[in-house]
């Protein structure tokens, strides 16, 4: 049976993810559509480096971002200075780092459903006077809907997955920044199978839900994937 320090773990799982998720839509949102609608000699680099975390290992993401936010990294000399204190081993640090490791499972897909829709919508509400930020929002967040939807659901469930960055980023402190996939560790480290079994079950379980739930929602629609 899931023990209360399981509990513990799950609930701060589901509320790192979703914040982290609702984080990358407000930057991956922008981000995206910047991406499918230029023609800069800068989109390449910039999407290769919101890829990174692709190919990246977790470990080596989670080390930069542990030496960037500590007290002698660029990010953690300002937070200090602002009176914040650095950010590893904190929620704060965890959320940030988990948004950085998540947000091309967010970008992708939504890059690709706003190259989908073409530039026949964008010029039909042109004609029509539509401010671009009225076009934005009564035109194509719309006919993205499919990407929103793969976005959130590929950001939440990656979220909840993660286990190498949250570990260098966050640690393993109790009802801070112990997040499920360090519980499992925990367990199997203790060798405490029988609860290991109850928490990696659960989380086998979510995980085809999450995708049965995603595919029966887009139904025939083809899905954007973030490896594309």
């Amino acid at each position: 049976m899931l023990t209360a320090a399981d509990l513990d773990a799950l609930f701060l799982t589901f509320k790192v993810a979703t914040i982290a998720t609702v984080l990358m839509l407000l930057l991956g949102t922008p981000l995206a559509w910047w991406l499918a609608r230029t023609r800069s000699s800068w989109k390449g680099i910039i999407n290769a480096v919101v890829a990174l975390p692709l190919v990246l290992p977790p470990t080596v993401l989670g080390f930069y971002l542990l030496v960037l936010m500590g007290p002698a990294g660029a990010v953690g000399k300002f937070t200090t200075w602002l009176g914040l204190g650095t950010l590893p081993f904190t929620f704060s640090g965890l959320v940030i780092a988990s948004v950085l490791y998540s947000l091309p499972f967010v970008v992708q897909p939504l890059q690709a459903s706003f190259t989908s829709i073409g530039e026949q919508p964008l010029e039909a509400a042109a004609t029509l006077r539509a401010s671009p930020l009225d076009t934005f929002f009564s035109v194509v967040m719309p006919l993205a809907k499919p990407g929103f939807l793969t976005a959130s659901i590929l950001g939440f469930a990656h979220t909840v997955g993660e286990f190498g960055v949250v570990l260098m980023v966050g640690g393993n402190i109790p009802d801070k920044t112990r997040v499920v996939s360090v519980q499992i560790y925990n367990h199997v480290e203790a060798l405490e199978y029988s609860e290991a079994h109850w928490l990696a079950g659960g989380l086998l379980l979510f995980s085809f839900s999450v995708l049965l739930v995603l595919y029966t929602a887009l139904k025939t629609q083809p899905v954007a994937h973030p490896l594309k």
